[in-house]
């Protein structure tokens, strides 16, 4: 490894175990102009009325939002780069889709003839980012950010990835307090939109961390964003990223902050959470208000929708990466939207609020897009109920925005004495983000390259691997990115599969605490939505999806090279840091004893690419026959 990569490794980790909360008194103090009130509609040119009529009584405000970008700045690759459309005759068809220069011209086109729009986000913009953007602290996304006019987001769980001090500096600007200015005479001017923590509070102060809300102002149009991150952050996040912090109940942070507008006469209220749900159907044309038998939307935002007080208009929600724009019940038992847009960009949606300026609300009636009709000039088409909302696919045959062209550009010279160097050879796809399966070709060869790291005895010992699913952000794709040449993986390639370069810690557990953890990935906190930890090979084991809870786990064909799990005896388990200290709800693992940190999780993959491929003996994608599935 050269220098550089090792260099920015070392002060994430600096700067993450310094993230305590001696600067965070400045991101409230130091939030750009007019954050807390957002009225100059971000120069979107649009005009200000003819000023010779009264004005009509209601005004339709264009809201426009999308989420969990992850500093996905160019094209996602492979499957990663696609979303599912349901085409007319009922089959699925994998689009290709994302890269902010193609959002840019979407968002811009979109806004044409809407006098009042408003741009927003859910979440993770930022972290878990590929190379571009994550090899320079996600400077790169912040500035894109400012050049498509997005006006607010909340933040979500991958903005504390480098900690408080960090997301501070995001959102006020100045250079990296370890590596400084990456560009000569040029400072990191910080977001110009306001991210928005309502309940993520300072230990210390019990104060929000951020502005908890902002509103929208133009031409007397009021409309109020709070901006919330799922409450179970910290079991999601490194200990690091979350210290000094506190986070607090979704609903009850939401209600408090619409009843506070409410007082202050802003009626219109939209909801930035970042949590979700699982729509019935991958496609994002999906009518998710479908009457059919398990139709509809499931997950924790079911219950938060249900929750939050009619004084909110619209949620705009993310952290799931799925595509939706679903009605659910408000507690008053009328509709109301809630939306997502898949993830990195793929996707936008576009949502007509109506707003009436007598009560200074908005109109709240049916949700649902009716049916495109053409229309004529003898039979126009009926103006639709409000509010309207559909997702849209940022598609890569429009032309794309040429300042976001150039931004990309300008960080890759930057980035590509690192980012192109060859780190191995593969002869196919090895799918990791991709792959729907609880065991991922691209999961398993993680786990062996750490397992091969840290087998040596002056390593670490560890005799087994896991690797948790959500540390995969990509896949491998054989297909060239550059010029490198097909089937060959560059260091940005491999850093975008594990861009959170954690160490690698080796720990004694138990055989039954063992058992434990693997009982962990079906019961407690994740029975409902389970997170399968990818295994090393040697180890096997069957889950039963027909039953319930840790009986998934079928104990006694639990095998470790062959032999049966002994509860009493003790095992060198290697794992990253992340789950080392419990994370994804994996309590068992915190429980480890004799740590030895060694290398990072990246070093680990790129010296097993190394060892074990050549271009004229490319690696294929492993087989996936540890974990046997009853379904």
């Amino acid at each position: 490894m050269s220098a550089t990569p090792q260099k920015n490794r070392a002060s994430r980790r600096v700067l993450a175990a310094a993230a305590g909360l001696a600067t965070v008194g400045a991101l409230v103090a130091a939030m750009p102009a007019g954050a807390q009130e957002r009225g100059h509609g971000h120069g979107h040119g649009h005009g200000k009325g003819h000023g010779h009529h009264a004005p009509d009584r209601t005004v339709d405000v264009q809201l426009l939002s999308f989420n969990d970008l992850h500093g996905n700045l160019e094209p996602p690759a492979g499957s990663a780069g696609t979303v599912n459309e349901t085409q007319a005759d009922g089959t699925v068809k994998a689009v290709p889709a994302g890269g902010v220069e193609y959002l840019a011209s979407s968002l811009r086109t979109a806004r044409k003839g809407h006098p009042y729009s408003i741009t927003a986000a859910g979440g993770d913009m930022v972290g878990a980012s590929p190379l571009l953007s994550g090899l320079f602290h996600d400077e790169p996304t912040i500035e894109a950010l400012n050049k498509i006019d997005l006006d607010v987001t909340s933040v979500g769980n991958h903005e504390f990835d480098e900690g408080a001090t960090e997301l501070a500096r995001l959102q006020n600007g100045g250079c990296h307090p370890v590596e400084g200015c990456y560009e000569k005479g040029k400072k990191f001017k910080g977001a110009d939109f306001p991210y928005l923590a309502a309940n993520v509070t300072s230990e210390k102060t019990g104060k929000p961390i951020l502005k908890p809300y902002t509103v929208w102002k133009k031409n007397g149009v009021k409309v109020g964003f709070i901006g919330v991150t799922l409450e179970g952050t910290p079991d999601i996040v490194t200990a690091n990223g979350v210290k000094g912090l506190k986070f607090h109940d979704e609903i009850e942070t939401v209600n408090k902050y619409a009843k506070e507008l409410d007082r202050q006469g802003v009626k219109s209220i939209v909801a930035l959470i970042h949590e979700g749900g699982a729509p019935a159907s991958s496609s994002y044309n999906y009518d998710c208000d479908s009457p059919g038998a398990g139709d509809g939307i499931s997950g924790p935002i079911t219950d938060i929708a249900k929750g939050i007080s009619p004084k909110v208009d619209a949620l705009v929600t993310g952290h799931t990466h799925q595509a939706y724009v679903c009605t659910i019940p408000d507690p008053a038992g009328n509709p109301r939207l809630v939306t997502s847009a898949s993830s990195f960009g793929k996707l936008y949606t576009d949502t007509t609020l109506t707003y009436d300026r007598r009560t200074d609300d908005i109109v709240r009636t049916a949700v649902k897009t009716p049916k495109v009709q053409k229309g004529s000039k003898h039979h126009p088409r009926p103006k639709p109920a409000n509010p309207v909302s559909a997702n849209h696919i940022v598609d890569r045959d429009q032309a794309p925005a040429n300042d976001l062209t150039a931004l990309i550009a300008r960080w890759n010279t930057l980035a590509a004495p690192i980012a192109n160097r060859p780190q191995g050879y593969i002869s196919a796809d090895i799918n990791g983000r991709g792959s729907t399966a609880p065991e991922k070709p691209l999961g398993n060869l993680i786990a062996d390259a750490q397992l091969e790291g840290l087998a040596p005895a002056d390593k670490g010992g560890a005799v087994v691997a896991f690797m948790n699913p959500g540390g995969i952000r990509a896949d491998l794709v054989y297909k060239a990115s550059g010029s490198e040449g097909d089937g060959v993986v560059t260091y940005g390639e491999s850093f975008t599969v594990q861009p959170f370069t954690n160490m690698m810690n080796v720990l004694d557990l138990t055989g039954a605490q063992l058992v434990s953890a693997l009982q962990q990935q079906v019961s407690g906190a994740n029975e409902a939505s389970p997170k399968i930890l990818q295994v090393s090979k040697g180890l096997t084991y069957t889950l039963d999806m027909t039953k319930s809870g840790a009986d998934r786990v079928v104990t006694d064909t639990i095998r470790l090279n062959g032999e049966a799990i002994d509860p009493a005896k003790t095992y060198r388990v290697a794992m990253n840091e992340f789950l080392a200290g419990g994370g994804d709800g994996f309590a068992a693992l915190g429980e480890g004893t004799n740590k030895l940190v060694g290398a990072s999780d990246l070093d680990l993959f790129n010296d097993y690419l190394a060892a074990h491929s050549t271009a004229a003996a490319p690696l294929a994608p492993p087989a996936t026959d540890r974990i046997t599935v009853v379904q």
